[in-house]
Parts: C-alpha cells; structure tokens; sequence
C-alpha cells in the first residue's frame, strides 16, 4: 500500500474508533433515530453546499437508485441498529462485534464475483485482526442479548455491504456529491420520526457536543476519507480499518476513563498491526504477467 494509503487507513482507523464513545454518551439523552437525524443533517449541512458549488449533485441525482441503496444500506439501516444497540451493550462490545466486517466482506466479494482478489496472506491478516480485538477486548460477552446480537449482526453485514455497492455502482460519480446526496436523504427520510419525538428538554452539554462531533468529524470528514481510501485500497482491503478502531476505543478508555491497560491489550495491538499490514497487502496476479497497455496510476 502506498504512503497516502497509508496516511488515509490511520486517519479513518481513529476517526472512525470514535464514534462507538460518542454514540454511547448520546443515546444516552437522544433516542436512536432523532440521533441519526442529526448526525446526517450535520453532515448534509456541511457537505451538500460544497459539492452543490462543485456541481457535484445533478450527476448523483441520476443514479439514485443505486444511491438510495447504498443510503440504506451504509448509513440508514446500520446508525439506526448500531446505536439501538449501544443502549443496552458498551461502545468496546459494539466495536468488537463490527470487526466481523472484513470477513463479511470477503464473503460477500466471493459470492457476487468481484475483480478484487484475497489471497492468503490477506485471509491470514483477517484472521489475525480478529485475533487480535479479541485480545483486546477480551471474550465477555456479557450483557449482548438475542435482540442486541441481531441488531450488530444486521450492522455487520450492511457495512460490509455499502463499499461493494459504492465501488460496483457509484464509483465514477464524485465522492463528495455522493455523501452529500446520501446524508441528505437520510437527514430528510429521519425527519418525520425526529418530529415526532422531540425530547421535552434539551439534551445536556455533554450530549449535544458528542452528536456535533458525530456529524462534523465521524461524518462529514470521515466519509470524504473513505471514498479516497476506497478508491487507494479497494473496497475489501478499506474495511480493514474496522480492526484499528476498537484499539481506539480501549486507548480512549484508558486514557479518559482511567481503564486497566493488561498484557492482553498489548498483545492485541500487536496482533491488529500484524492484522492490518497483511490484509492491506496488494494480491499478485496469478499466471504470466500480462503487457500493460495503460494504468489508473
């Protein structure tokens, strides 16, 4: 992987670790479809004029049936049932389950026949990756119930879903009109339901910080990495980042909440590095190598 593949795997790694923190403190206060509204509307708010300037929506609105699949699918369906979820299991369990991401993925890409190929050293890295967050977080369950599980089952397979509908069907439209066009959507189909149950009081300081903070750094800047990060890696290798964020998620606890660092953590971290390095490797071609006519550089 190149230095900016690089560069844009460890921004999303940590960015990306955040949110299961921030989601928890919100649902606190906010139920779980008024918090979908708006963390989208945050990031409509910011991202739609840009990509409006750029001239960016016109092409995106004529493919909206790919584009409202991939709105269910990336950000509807799984916000919703990730952040029901949070409201009876920890943010750290949250994390851990979504690592389930990349082997989802791998499945998906062998049974719809994508050009991207997994070698071993890939499938070793995924192994190792879930090796490693387990360590980390340790194998206690408890807490997860049958509904729970369901939900973050549900999140795994959507996550594991949009990047494949992206980079299938979305890939030659611009990142930025696609996000904006997608925040927007889901901003406006929440609408209804957020109308309809407005808190009677305003949200504490704590949790209105933590939903802005959703919908500015989780949202509007995070997915303008990812596409980039899709379009460096591929689709399969970008979900990988699923691996680093419960590390930040344990790093955040020990940091903020003053939790125990134990030699399982450590290993942990290793085993994910281990992880990340060997299923962002790129696959050689098997067979003779064939004469290059031109590359996407």
């Amino acid at each position: 992987m190149t230095r900016r593949g690089w560069l844009l795997f460890g921004s999303m790694g940590v960015i990306w670790g955040i949110p299961y923190l921030l989601i928890r403190v919100s649902v606190e206060s906010v139920n779980p479809a008024t918090l979908v509204f708006a963390r989208t509307f945050v990031g409509a708010l910011i991202l739609l004029p840009i990509a409006l300037g750029r001239r960016e929506v016109a092409p995106v609105m004529r493919r909206w049936r790919p584009l409202l699949a991939y709105t269910l699918v990336e950000i509807a369906v799984p916000w919703l049932l990730l952040s029901a979820a949070e409201q009876h299991i920890t943010s750290s369990l949250s994390g851990l389950l979504v690592a389930a991401v990349p082997l989802v993925g791998i499945v998906i890409v062998g049974v719809g026949g994508s050009g991207e190929r997994v070698g071993r050293a890939q499938l070793a890295g995924l192994v190792a990756g879930i090796l490693g967050v387990a360590a980390v977080l340790g194998t206690d369950l408890g807490g997860l119930s049958v509904a729970s599980g369901l939900e973050m089952a549900a999140v795994v397979v959507c996550y594991a879903s949009g990047p494949q509908i992206l980079a299938r069907h979305l890939r030659s439209l611009p990142g930025l009109g696609v996000v904006a066009c997608s925040l927007a959507a889901c901003a406006l189909g929440y609408l209804p339901a957020t109308l309809l149950s407005l808190p009677a009081k305003l949200p504490p300081a704590r949790a209105l910080a933590s939903i802005l903070a959703l919908g500015v750094v989780c949202t509007a800047l995070a997915f303008v990495l990812f596409f980039r990060l899709i379009a460096e890696v591929g689709a399969v290798r970008a979900t990988v980042i699923t691996y680093v964020n419960p590390a930040v998620a344990v790093v955040l606890g020990v940091a903020l909440l003053h939790e125990p660092f134990r030699l399982g953590t450590a290993l942990g971290f290793a085993l994910i590095l281990l992880g990340s390095a060997l299923a962002t490797r790129a696959v050689r071609p098997r067979g003779p190598r064939p004469q290059l006519v031109g590359t996407d550089g």
